[in-house]
């Protein structure tokens, strides 16, 4: 026998214990009162007791198919998240970026966004957009991706297009559109000379600019094929140098204020 839907099986069980209340509570009360003038006031009582047991009865049923459906929901996200995980894993191969690079700025990513005060739908956009924050480079040529050299105007060009396509590749998945403006626009900059849009100050969105400081710092602190990786002090003095221009100056200062709880965060997965 096929199994019932959850909305059938739930509505069987209302009309059946409705009914039985029905039936059970008139003939107790057919036995209980005889006095026609007071069989009006009980009448009016059950059907006042029948509103608020249908409504208990109602309340539990549908918030235990809503937890089920949000337990549902849950996995499948973990799934989703699980496959594009492995995804982003192979293009840190194919990119030939440091171990655990996509990782790694998810983490600081989101350290710093709750530091911020981002929290529910918006703190796991952040954590997806910052886990696809380079899918569009996806559709470009490894002779420009691992390149051992500066490129040329042309490959620039052709590179500056990957935001846009990462994007157009995350409109087209419902729940990863709210994730998309993080790979849009993460190369923005704050005096408005980035790219792909010459977005400037607040109207970059706020997961890009909390992911660009992170990015920053993650580019410079680790080796790239094009360029070795630099001394700490280095780094954060440049992040000092640049907020206001390329980075938003109050979170590179929010950055710095927190730099040994995040780095932590970034280097130990399970810190």
């Amino acid at each position: 026998m096929k199994k019932l839907s959850p909305q059938l099986r739930t509505a069987a069980t209302y009309m059946l214990l409705a009914a039985a209340w029905i039936w059970f509570s008139g003939q107790l009360l057919g036995h209980l009162v005889h006095d026609p003038r007071r069989i009006v006031l009980f009448q009016i009582l059950k059907g006042w007791g029948f509103v608020l047991g249908t409504g208990v009865l109602l309340y539990w049923m549908i918030g235990r198919t809503v937890h089920r459906m949000d337990d549902i929901n849950r996995r499948l996200v973990a799934s989703h998240e699980q496959t594009l995980r492995v995804l982003v894993e192979a293009m840190d191969i194919r990119h030939k970026e440091t171990s655990d690079h996509s990782e790694r700025v998810v983490r600081m990513a989101l350290g710093l966004a709750q530091l911020v005060g981002v929290e529910g739908d918006a703190l796991r956009d952040i954590k997806f957009g910052a886990l696809l924050h380079d899918i569009g480079k996806l559709a470009l040529p490894d002779t420009i991706l691992i390149k051992p050299a500066k490129l040329d105007d042309e490959e620039t060009r052709v590179m500056r297009t990957h935001p846009r396509m990462g994007y157009e590749m995350l409109q087209r998945i419902d729940f990863l559109r709210g994730a998309s403006a993080i790979p849009y626009s993460h190369h923005e900059r704050w005096d408005g000379t980035g790219y792909p849009q010459g977005l400037k100050g607040e109207q970059i969105p706020l997961a890009a600019r909390i992911f660009s400081v992170v990015d920053v710092w993650d580019a410079l602190s680790f080796q790239r094929v094009y360029k070795p990786a630099w001394p700490e002090p280095e780094v954060l003095q440049y992040l000092r140098d640049v907020a206001g221009h390329q980075l938003d100056p109050h979170l590179v200062r929010l950055f710095l204020d927190n730099y040994v709880p995040l780095k932590k965060l970034a280097l130990n997965p399970s810190s």
